[in-house]
């Protein structure tokens, strides 16, 4: 409890007035004696008020407040959560409201000024923004209640414990259910190569159109009608795709709101929903981080349920990425061929162990590198030189992206495929590879 501006302000007066009586006596003033009585009179009523104020702010019941938190919410995106406020008052109350946010989001509309009124309820909403994934504890609720007389201000807690989770921002995808894959795809910039009836998987029996093939008739069923009927086939379904990501220390680099290891996860939904869609089973393992997880490969929407509660709470670690290790730990749960995407950040160092490990796991596996190349780099290599200093970070940086770029031409001059993407592109090309590779059916 402390004293309100009101109170203060009375204080301030008789404060005022009495430096302002000590003055003219000091000076010799002649004053009625009456006003030295009456300051002493002014200043114990408006203590006994005070009091009298202050103990009925202390008896007075606090309002009751609801808070309705979204159950989950999006990484970097805006969420609402509303409270709702009543009171048993016989009068109309005005107080502030805080809620109090747990630390890794940021808020708008906080404190906020209310006003209750007899036998209503009172609902009001604030923003907040997750700025990292994980599960957030809500704790409580902060008021400041004004005294009857407006003397004092009273601070309430309650005790209004809730949970939500922040998942990555994976909330656009939602929208694309009710649209076909194709067009959804498009409007990513990812586009599929057309392939007309030449999958590898038979799919039906129709009749012979303009622009098939004479190895698609069914000679069988062409005599049976008396008619040229072709075969149809669609893509091979029931593959699986299992991403190898890395939660070590590399991917702790940042690129605007986001880290490497955030926009990895990004993509590998991104693809995981695609994936799902075309039939294929996903699953996830992850390496060098301070918890391993494992999801063997599923078929059906609802693996991306379990997928998005699996990795909510990942996050990345300080450990360097042992990928000879994390080889044989995959290569010890799944038999079974799978394409493997392995996400990661390589650096020019990654040479005989990293090769070392892909070659033992594609002899049972098809194996994608994707590497993630910092933004930075590219701006760097693109900016105009104008001084020494300049000078330095561009033949740096140049001379970094060119022994990455070793790297990678050495990984594919042994057969392992590299993806090298800008955090921020990484989906997009991802699903593209992917698709490209299912078409050509390579995997």
């Amino acid at each position: 409890m402390k004293p309100s501006r009101t109170l203060l302000v009375l204080l301030g007066g008789l404060l005022g007035a009495a430096i302002l009586l000590g003055a003219l006596s000091a000076l010799g003033v002649k004053l009625p004696a009456t006003l030295q009585p009456l300051w002493w009179g002014l200043l114990l009523a408006l203590t006994l008020i005070a009091l009298v104020d202050a103990v009925w702010l202390h008896r007075q019941p606090s309002p009751h407040l609801e808070r309705q938190l979204p159950g989950n919410l999006s990484l970097g995106r805006w969420g609402d959560v509303q409270l709702t406020a009543h009171h048993r008052f016989s009068q109309a109350q005005t107080l502030e409201v805080f809620d109090h946010v747990p630390a890794g989001m940021e808020f708008e509309h906080l404190p906020q000024r209310i006003e209750l009124h007899p036998g209503e309820r009172t609902q009001f909403s604030y923003r907040v923004r997750p700025l990292v994934r994980g599960h957030y504890s809500f704790p409580r609720c902060e008021l400041r209640l004004p005294s009857p007389l407006r003397l004092w201000q009273g601070r309430r807690y309650l005790e209004l414990a809730a949970e939500t989770r922040v998942y990555p921002d994976f909330a656009r995808l939602y929208g694309a259910q009710l649209m076909a894959v194709d067009d959804w795809l498009s409007r990513l910039g990812v586009r599929q190569r057309p392939r007309r009836g030449l999958g590898l998987e038979f799919h039906q029996l129709r009749e012979f159109r303009d622009g098939d093939t004479l190895r698609q008739i069914d000679w069988k069923a062409t005599a049976r009608k008396r008619t040229p009927i072709a075969r149809e086939y669609q893509d091979e379904r029931d593959q699986q795709i299992i991403f190898l990501l890395d939660c070590g220390r590399r991917m702790r680099s940042q690129d605007g709101d986001l880290s490497h290891f955030d926009h990895a996860l990004n993509a590998c939904l991104l693809l995981s929903y695609v994936a799902l869609r075309q039939g294929d089973a996903v699953g996830l393992a992850t390496f060098a981080g301070d918890q391993q997880r494992f999801l063997p490969p599923v078929k059906g929407p609802a693996q991306l349920s379990v997928l998005l509660n699996a990795v909510y709470d990942l996050d990345s670690s300080q450990r360097p990425a042992d990928f000879a290790a994390a080889v044989d730990a995959l290569l010890a749960r799944q038999r079974r061929r799978a394409l493997v995407v392995l996400v990661s950040n390589l650096r020019d160092e990654d040479d005989e162990e990293l090769l070392s490990a892909l070659k033992r796991l594609g002899r049972q596996h098809r194996v994608l590198l994707t590497s993630l190349r910092e933004e930075v780099l590219d701006k760097l290599r693109q900016a105009p030189v104008q001084g020494y200093e300049d000078a330095l970070a561009y033949c740096g940086t140049v001379d970094y992206l060119n022994a990455r770029a070793g790297l990678h031409e050495r990984l594919a001059a042994h057969g392992v495929p590299v993806l090298d993407a800008r955090p921020s592109e990484l989906g997009p090309e991802l699903v593209g590879r992917y698709l490209a590779w299912k078409k050509a059916g390579v995997f």
